[in-house]
């Protein structure tokens, strides 16, 4: 699994309510996959794109293709944790984002993971990634 560097990472705190456990008190597996889905839109947001409005002009959206993920340690209710995100490789037509979570303070990975997004029409057809996003990918 790729190792974050502290370069380009963009951070979001999420907290863990009781609807993210399951029976034993611990973040349900699939979650995980929730907060990251979060940290991405934000990481997005945070470049200046609304993803309602890339699906108006250029007419594009971001598919989950595929992911990779390690469980290493749970979450628990009420725990304060830190999705931290980072593009590892970008192409014409997909991100493959490099993303771990963390509880807030601590310093090993609880989950980590690998997600490709694919660039797609709202016809759910392979897309270029817009060169606004691109040209700011390459100068970040």
């Amino acid at each position: 699994m790729t190792t974050l560097s502290n370069s380009q990472l963009f951070e979001w705190p999420i907290r863990v309510y009781y609807e993210d456990t399951d029976a034993g008190g611990v973040v349900f597996y699939a979650n995980y996959l929730r907060f990251m889905e979060r940290a991405r839109t934000e990481w997005l947001r945070s470049l200046g794109f609304e993803q309602d409005k890339l699906m108006q002009d250029p007419g594009v959206m971001f598919a989950v293709r595929r992911t990779e993920m390690d469980y290493r340690a749970p979450a628990r209710f009420n725990d304060e944790l830190s999705v931290i995100t980072r593009v590892d490789k970008l192409s014409g037509a997909s991100i493959t984002f490099a993303q771990q979570i963390f509880r807030l303070g601590g310093d090993q990975p609880l989950v980590e993971a690998l997600v490709q997004v694919a660039c797609v029409t709202n016809e759910m057809k392979p897309a270029r990634i817009p060169s606004s996003i691109k040209e700011l990918l390459n100068t970040a």
